[in-house]
């Protein structure tokens, strides 16, 4: 049995070796950026103006006018007019090219417009004022992005402005999520005394979704032949296989064994935790990696964010803080595992407070909704106090 920091360290030596692939940039969000982006033209590309009202000549107001006559009306999107005299003024509207010999915007609010006269009702003004100035937020070939940035609405738009409507990025292990068991049913069956519905495979595959990963599902039987079978193929067509259940010491637990009866070489099996000890983890020699979790839904779960999302984000070379936070009460945990504690976490005076919730055990998958991430408890200890601080896995915003 390995302890968690063993295997984590061991999960994350064996990465998936990602490579830029091409994307439209309508699907690019969440994506893992792959190609630096530069400006294609000075950002704005010129003097912008940053507020409706009137662009006058800066130098005839400070000579005492405050009455300015229209001269034309600048709309956006229309080429740049030029201001005919220096004591008359243009109509401007916001993002429209600043008029040729004009260097001041007043506002709306601040003028009263009245038979084509516009009379400035404000006492100061400074030159170049609501002006968005010619490449004040890039330069032509300046860096905007750089490689193994996430994607954000944002960095989107940044995208689309600069015209990459195919834009490279780092590509996704091809993944296949499999549960395991006579017991499981589909969700739309009703299962029979004996039975239950499969609820695994939807949670990982929804993780596995929320951070733009997706997954086939599938399901195996407890007949160790067929288990063999269908893992030789699924092992052939995916770069990551994530099952859950099959991997503890039960009479029908196949898992292991089929693992290494198909060329995946165990690395680790247990770990000292719990939730999820029966945790087993091997790659192939083709370089495929297996995670084989417990079937314990909360088990299976925390595996997830504690072990396969860190090695999904070092794979696409996404620096992640670690989080941390502050144990809400006493809490006491007596064998020597690392626990991993569900709490509710709260944002009490801008620090993270850990609430302990740790409900009825890895298969109280209910409580589940009672909290936002596990807390992660060192296993030489017993003893944890309130105000003590250790490492926080969410998998839900704080509340």
């Amino acid at each position: 049995m390995v302890s968690v920091e063993e295997a984590s360290a061991v999960v994350l030596a064996s990465v998936f070796k990602s490579r830029p692939e091409k994307v439209r940039v309508e699907e690019a969000v969440g994506r893992v950026l792959a190609e630096r982006i530069l400006a294609d033209r000075d950002f704005p590309p010129f003097d912008r103006v940053a507020m409706d009202g009137v662009a006058i000549q800066y130098a005839s107001w400070k000579s005492g006018r405050n009455e300015f006559f229209i001269e034309a009306v600048q709309a956006a999107g229309e080429p740049r007019k030029e201001l005919m005299n220096g004591n008359n003024c243009l109509e401007v509207m916001t993002g429209a090219m600043l008029p040729e010999g004009t260097d001041a915007v007043i506002r709306y609010e601040d003028v009263r417009i009245e038979n084509g006269l516009a009379t400035i009702q404000v006492s100061e003004i400074s030159i170049r004022q609501n002006i968005h100035k010619q490449a004040q937020d890039a330069k032509h070939d300046e860096v905007l992005l750089e490689p193994g940035i996430v994607l954000s609405p944002a960095e989107i738009a940044l995208l689309a402005s600069v015209g990459k409507s195919i834009v490279d990025v780092f590509s996704l292990p091809k993944a296949a999520v499999v549960s395991s068991g006579d017991e499981l049913v589909e969700i739309s069956s009703t299962p029979a005394p004996h039975q239950i519905r499969r609820s695994n495979t939807y949670a990982l595959q929804a993780a596995m979704r929320s951070v733009g990963w997706e997954s086939d599902s599938f399901h195996m039987a407890d007949e160790k032949e067929s288990i063999i079978q269908s893992l030789k193929e699924l092992i052939t067509k995916n770069d990551v296989i994530i099952l859950s259940g099959g991997v503890s010491k039960g009479k029908f637990d196949y898992i292991p064994d089929a693992l290494e009866a198909i060329g995946v070489r165990k690395l680790f099996y247990q770990v000292n935790q719990r939730p999820g000890k029966p945790f087993w983890f091997g790659v192939s020699e083709k370089g495929k990696v297996v995670f084989a979790l417990p079937g314990n839904p909360v088990s299976t779960y925390m595996c997830f964010y504690r072990y396969i999302k860190p090695w999904l984000f070092k794979s696409l070379g996404i620096e992640v803080q670690s989080l941390q936070a502050i144990l809400g009460s006493d809490f006491s945990f007596a064998p020597s595992l690392t626990y991993f504690l569900q709490v509710e976490v709260r944002l009490e005076k801008g620090r993270l407070i850990a609430y302990p919730n740790q409900g009825g055990g890895s298969g109280d998958f209910a409580n589940l909704k009672n909290v936002t991430g596990f807390l992660e408890l060192p296993a030489d200890r017993i003893e944890f106090k309130k105000g003590e601080v250790f490492d926080y896995i969410p998998f839900r915003s704080a509340r």
